[in-house]
């Protein structure tokens, strides 16, 4: 912060904030594969939507394409966290090379769902943003059957359908993006179906509602996350909803202001890795600390994918019989117990 501005009193942390266990996931997944196999390593979209994770990931030669027929015959690849369209799926199984698709459970729950009700004669109403990795991936389940829509004005230039109507969302929507969308469509179609658990992601909702405890008692709020992370920008408009003033969000600690003063709020998207959170409160330097402000613990896990637990598990055991060089640069067979942040951290000393 610059000398001659009003010092940061206070900073209040959210928690819980940053990854989720579907980036968790993720991370670790293409982490393993870095290990594992000679670079290049393809990867198909971003791996999840945020700069600093990307970028520490292409130093160690993981390339990120938009196109799977960008990828070499017989190259690894991972598909991202934000679930893929059927046909890209089968063309990167049919390419000839190690393929993991890291999808987050929760999109793949989605996509199930959606495949279940065009089968049953649904049209399905799917509230995503228009160009979104995770929409796009969705609308192919079923592309005959299903329309996206984002406002209410949306909602209104639907076609009066004679078949059922059942309505399913992006996992990372805001309850305030979802809410007003889902009145109109119930209002429209009354006898709707839905799923008996909504489809936001709990930890979407969890990182919200520490934000909303947080957010009114600040006079600036720093959320920290990439431009295209659409859990981020929601967090960014709740704050400013909530009432403060300030709202910043920011990539780096670099990035930050410099004039903050007073109770600084800070949160992260479920993209944004802990040491960056680390880095803002360390530029921040609260002359009366930190609180974190919990409201929740999470404790979900998502295991790697099935055939990437394969690979750990054959790579750990000749490791174990090879000795040949130092393991402790490596993720830890203990999969649960590794933060990805850890990882992350370790990766850059590759």
């Amino acid at each position: 912060m610059s000398d001659s501005s009003p010092p940061v009193d206070h900073v209040l942390l959210c928690a819980p904030r940053g990854f989720c266990a579907g980036v968790e996931m993720a991370i670790k997944a293409l982490a393993w594969m870095v290990r594992a196999f000679e670079p290049p390593i393809y990867c198909y979209h971003e791996i999840v939507h945020n700069q600093q994770v990307v970028r520490r990931f292409q130093d160690l030669g993981v390339v990120f394409v938009d196109d799977v027929a960008h990828v070499p015959p017989g190259r690894p690849i991972m598909l991202s966290a934000h679930g893929s369209a059927p046909e890209v799926v089968a063309e990167a199984r049919a390419n000839g090379g190690y393929v993991v698709d890291a999808v987050c459970p929760l999109v793949t729950k989605v996509h199930h769902e959606v495949k279940v009700r065009a089968k049953k004669g649904y049209r399905v109403v799917y509230v995503g943003h228009e160009g979104h990795e995770e929409a796009v991936g969705t609308m192919a389940v079923a592309p005959d059957a299903i329309h996206l829509v984002e406002t209410v004005d949306d909602v209104a230039r639907l076609p009066d359908f004679d078949e059922p109507v059942a309505m399913l969302a992006q996992t990372t929507l805001s309850h305030r993006d979802w809410r007003g969308v889902l009145d109109a469509t119930r209002d429209r179609f009354p006898d709707m179906w839905m799923p008996g658990r909504s489809d936001l992601c709990f930890a979407t909702t969890n990182r919200q509602s520490a934000l909303m405890q947080v957010a009114p008692q600040c006079d600036a709020v720093i959320v920290i996350g990439s431009a295209n992370s659409s859990n981020t920008r929601a967090l960014e408009r709740l704050a400013a909803d909530a009432g403060c003033e300030r709202v910043h969000r920011v990539n780096t600690a670099g990035e930050l202001p410099d004039d903050l003063h007073g109770t600084v709020g800070v949160t992260a998207g479920a993209s944004a890795p802990e040491e960056l959170v680390n880095e803002v409160i360390e530029r921040l330097a609260p002359i009366h600390g930190v609180e974190e402000v919990r409201i929740t613990d999470e404790d979900e896990y998502f295991p790697p994918p099935r055939n990437l637990r394969d690979l750990i598990a054959a790579l750990d055991i000749a490791a174990t019989f090879t000795l040949t060089g130092p393991m402790t640069s490596r993720p830890s067979p203990n999969d649960r117990e590794l933060p990805a942040s850890d990882v992350l951290a370790s990766l850059a000393h590759h």
